[in-house]
């Protein structure tokens, strides 16, 4: 009985865990089934891991200056690629040792570290959740899968992260994640990042560094080395804790790198990498504007460009002062002050540690240097007398920094309903207490000394400056106003505007590839138009006629009533076909009126179509970029298309340089570009021009002057640089009496060449073969002598083969009525009244006969 008992107990015990067992096994079938059928079904339509080994990571694109030195850099995301047999250990130990300890031994996951994060948030019923996932599960959030916490991007994490482990190597996985991974501070990448924080490369990084870095992952948004000290301080020595522990550094070396303070950039340890780089301008965000269109946004931004420019930054500091002094010296003409309109509160000016950090927040222009640096300041007290003020970037000292009545006589304030105070006698007249102004020091000019504080403003005026070589079309310098970081609108290359007399000299090309001669005589005298608008009276500048005029003397003194005869008599279709092919403009309207200039282009076009003029009548274009080359280092633009016969021979003796094949288009006639340019010269050495240019080697160019002076211009080139100017007010309205393109913009062109010529040299311009010279008398077009001299004598350069005609007079065909304001006055230069060809009446030189008047072409 007993062994019947025990018998039946051992198979009651033997069934019970056999079930239990049956169970047990059961359910972890169905549990490892159902694991398998999820997994299963989220693996189904997976993104492909298998790209990731094409990755190409979003890069800064970066502008060098011609000699090869950073000026500016783009970017979405400022990440630096580095190659993972690149990045030191260091940088890899410190981020494995913070994110992922057990890296180089799981397979994509941490099964443990999986499970430890369950229990911890079990434990702590859902307050403290930590995150379990692995590098590699990291890269596949990152670059496949979206960021959100669901536990189905858990799974296909997981799933992502078994497949790329049998895809990628464990350096091609952690090169991913540490160019990937954003650090904070616009930082992607560790080599950005390292050059944010410390202003260092990855080789130069200290462990404690290394861990700092390894320390914003867990949250870069928030650790922020100033405002989140202590937290960013207590993860950086838990990592270099965790990397003494897995044995990467010295326990000696972890007890002394926890004790280190957390220095940083922002911390104001270390200089900023953007130190070291020139402030934006707009040359450089030209640059970007161009390439963006050419090669799109997101290329540019994020494809890792290495952008060779033509600028040379000598000459864009040149440029840019020498258009911000003419600028301020029209502004300061004017005396009124306007001041930036930005103020203060009272409650933000009781300490200097307020003040400073309201100051910092004001935006206003940092970047303007004219006879020394301009300071941001803050009006602190104004007396009966003085205004003291608090400089940004100057330290307080015990006198206090101070505007004195001395500097604000010159101006008058302009109060908030338009009207003009009266002209300032103390300092109080122009500023209150809580007014941002911009100030500069004024120094003595023998010793250097400081003197006092001067009241400087942002001009109403704008103008542009665009300096290039006239041979292969390289912009070396581009100002596109008084300050880009007042407003980066580009006035020389995006401002339409009316070149007025500047574009006088394509009529003229016109005429002279026509058969006309810089000798031809052109009838200066009233003329009437009619008009839908009503009649059209132009004029000349002096309100003057002079009667019969050589060609030359026309452009010189820049006659407008000369310009629409000669316009007349070649046909405004030629003079727009010629505008046309120098590209100045798309398409011109053949109206007379744009023969001075009427219609609209910009200083990058007719600078760009004088340079032709200077090389000889050859195609050039314009450029600010050198060449491009993608991530790899592959060209994909290289500007100068020129070919090179001999340049890889090496047998090329040291006396002669390699031969440069030009390929480019003939867009005029040599000769013709010689004679355009010769008459051009006059403009300079006597003519319009001549008061303010002066220059140690031969100089062309063009003032111009729009109506009632709205736009004025001079554009000017020697035999190897091309540079022009504009000034107006963007919203065109009149600058006012006196003010001409000679001298408003023709300082601009002789400061920056002085520099240029120093730098650049210049020659006489070059005469082409097939020509000659003949001396003619300037004022009446007649032939000379050879041995004649005197200030009435030039010597022109005629076609071999076309002997000059002389004594005719051209009249464009325009009748002339007697009664028209100061007709008399061509009549008191001995001119007479004749009936042209046309019908109408015109006033030619006493010598003059019906047969040498008429309205037809001289060849």
């Amino acid at each position: 009985m007993r062994l019947q008992k025990a018998s039946s107990v051992i198979r009651f015990i033997l069934s019970f865990f056999g079930t239990i067992f049956t169970f047990v096994t059961m359910g972890l079938a169905v549990v490892a089934l159902s694991i398998g059928a999820v997994f299963w079904i989220y693996g189904q339509e997976l993104p492909s891991h298998e790209s990731l080994a094409q990755y190409k990571p979003p890069t800064i694109s970066r502008i060098y200056s011609g000699e090869g030195h950073i000026i500016d850099e783009f970017a979405k995301e400022r990440r630096l690629f580095v190659p993972a047999d690149e990045i030191p250990d260091l940088v890899k130990e410190a981020f494995i040792s913070a994110e992922d300890k057990n890296f180089y031994y799981h397979s994509g996951f941490d099964a443990r570290g999986i499970a430890a994060a369950a229990v911890e948030a079990v434990q702590s019923r859902g307050e403290s959740v930590r995150g379990a996932s692995t590098i590699t599960q990291q890269v596949m959030k990152n670059f496949l899968l979206s960021g959100d916490r669901k536990i189905e991007r858990k799974i296909k994490e997981i799933i992502l992260a078994t497949r790329v482990e049998d895809t990628l190597s464990k350096e091609q996985i952690l090169e991913l994640y540490l160019n990937e991974i954003f650090l904070g501070q616009n930082s992607y990448g560790v080599a950005a990042a390292a050059q944010t924080y410390f202003n260092k490369t990855l080789e130069q990084l200290a462990p404690h560094e290394a861990a700092t870095l390894a320390s914003m992952p867990k949250a870069p948004g928030r650790f922020h080395p100033v405002r989140n000290k202590e937290r960013v301080l207590a993860r950086r020595n838990f990592v270099l804790k965790e990397m003494a522990e897995n044995g990467y550094i010295t326990q000696a070396t972890y007890e002394a790198e926890k004790e280190l303070p957390l220095a940083s950039v922002q911390n104001g340890d270390y200089d900023s990498f953007k130190s070291t780089l020139p402030t934006r301008d707009y040359f450089t965000d030209e640059i970007r504007r161009q390439l963006s269109r050419d090669f799109g946004e997101d290329e540019f931004f994020s494809g890792g460009m290495t952008v060779r420019s033509t600028e040379d930054p000598e000459m864009q500091d040149v440029a840019a002062r020498a258009l911000r002094r003419a600028l301020e010296t029209y502004d300061r003409s004017r005396g009124v002050w306007r001041g930036t309109g930005e103020v203060i509160a009272a409650e933000a000016l009781t300490d200097e540690v307020r003040w400073r950090a309201a100051l910092a927040d004001v935006a206003i222009p940092r970047d303007v240097d004219l006879e020394g640096h301009w300071y941001p300041a803050v009006v602190l007290q104004v007396g009966s007398n003085d205004a003291r003020i608090g400089i940004e970037g100057v330290e307080e000292d015990a006198d206090g920094h101070w505007i004195t009545p001395k500097d604000v006589t010159w101006a008058r304030k302009r109060r908030e309903d338009g009207s003009l105070a009266r002209k300032a006698r103390v300092a109080g007249d122009l500023v209150s207490v809580g007014d941002v102004v911009l100030v500069r020091a004024i120094t003595n000019d023998d010793s250097g000394d400081f003197v006092r504080w001067s009241l400087r403003q942002v001009p109403e005026v704008q103008g542009g400056f665009m300096a290039m070589d006239v041979n292969n079309g390289r912009v070396i310098a581009m100002q596109g106003g008084f300050s880009y970081q007042d407003t980066v609108f580009n006035r020389a290359t995006q401002a339409k505007r009316q070149p007025g007399s500047s574009f006088k000299p394509f009529v003229y090309a016109s005429a002279l590839d026509s058969g006309y001669s810089p000798a031809t005589i052109v009838i200066d005298a009233p003329i009437e138009i009619n008009t839908p608008q009503g009649v059209w009276r132009p004029k000349n500048s002096t309100n003057k006629f002079y009667g019969p005029t050589p060609l030359r003397t026309g452009i010189e003194q820049s006659r407008n009533l000369m310009t629409i005869r000669l316009a007349q008599e070649v046909g405004m279709e030629t003079v727009a076909r010629y505008a046309e092919r120098f590209g100045v403009y798309d398409s011109m309207g053949a109206f007379l009126a744009n023969s001075l200039g009427a219609d609209e282009t910009t200083l990058y076009q007719i600078v760009a179509a004088y340079a032709m003029f200077a090389n000889g009548g050859e195609r050039v274009e314009p450029t600010l970029v050198d060449r491009v080359q993608d991530r790899y280092g592959k060209t994909i633009y290289r500007h100068d298309q020129r070919d090179c016969t001999d340049c890889l021979d090496p047998s090329i003796p040291e006396s002669r340089g390699p031969r440069i094949v030009t390929n480019r288009e003939r867009v005029m006639d040599a000769i013709t570009a010689y004679q355009l340019t010769s008459m051009m010269e006059g403009v300079v050495t006597r003519g319009t021009a001549s008061k303010q240019i002066n220059l140690p080697v031969p100089v062309a160019g063009k003032t111009g002057t729009t109506n009632e002076a709205k736009d004025v211009w001079f554009v000017g080139f020697t035999s190897n640089i091309v540079a022009g100017c504009y000034i107006g007010h963007d919203r065109p309205r009149p600058l006012g009496r006196g003010t001409y393109g000679g001298t408003t913009c023709g300082p601009v062109f002789q400061e920056f060449m002085e520099e240029a010529v120093k730098k650049y040299g210049g020659g006489k311009f070059r005469v082409p073969p097939g020509g000659r010279f003949i001396k003619i008398d300037r004022f009446t077009g007649a032939r000379l002598d050879n041995d004649a001299s005197g200030s009435n004598v030039v010597a022109e350069y005629f076609r071999d083969g076309e002997e000059p005609v002389f004594g005719v007079a051209f009249d464009g065909g325009f009748a002339m009525g007697s009664n028209l304001p100061l007709v008399e006055e061509v009549a008191k230069s001995r001119g007479r009244e004749v009936t042209t060809s046309s019908g109408g009446t015109g006033i030619v030189g006493p010598k003059a006969d019906f047969g040498t008047v008429s309205s037809g072409g001289l060849y």
